[in-house]
């Protein structure tokens, strides 16, 4: 069954990060349509055959753009989340301020009482309690 399988997927797109969107958009969708309102469903049912398409797909060059577009137009929010879950990792050992002149995010060690605290960007110093 195995070497079947890898048969059958040999040539074929796979799963990446736009087909991942679109699986759990459509779980979303899906659950919403139970609860909710009955299109709900059934987008959510055309959305999930939309990313089995693209999973079982042989166009591989059209896929891949698809999935270079979706990166190129979600790095925002993704670089965004990914600072949000470092610093909230952090949060127990850094503290986070803002240079009050460029805006820059500087990290500082928590527990240092009140420091003075020298942007590496703009070399302003400032005060704050760690």
């Amino acid at each position: 069954m195995r070497a079947w399988f890898q048969r059958f997927m040999s040539g074929r797109y796979g799963y990446d990060q736009f087909s991942r969107f679109l699986s759990i958009f459509a779980l979303v969708l899906l659950i919403l349509g139970l609860f909710l309102w009955g299109v709900f469903y059934y987008i959510g049912l055309a959305v999930l055959i939309y990313s089995y398409f693209r999973t079982f797909s042989r166009n591989i060059s059209k896929r891949y753009a698809e999935n270079e577009w979706y990166l190129r137009h979600t790095a925002g929010l993704r670089s965004w989340a990914n600072q949000t879950r470092v610093r909230f990792a952090q949060r127990k050992t850094y503290r986070y301020f803002r240079c009050p002149h460029c805006r820059q995010a500087i990290r500082v060690p928590k527990g240092r009482g009140r420091i003075s605290i020298t942007c590496p960007k703009c070399q302003t110093q400032f005060i704050r309690k760690s």
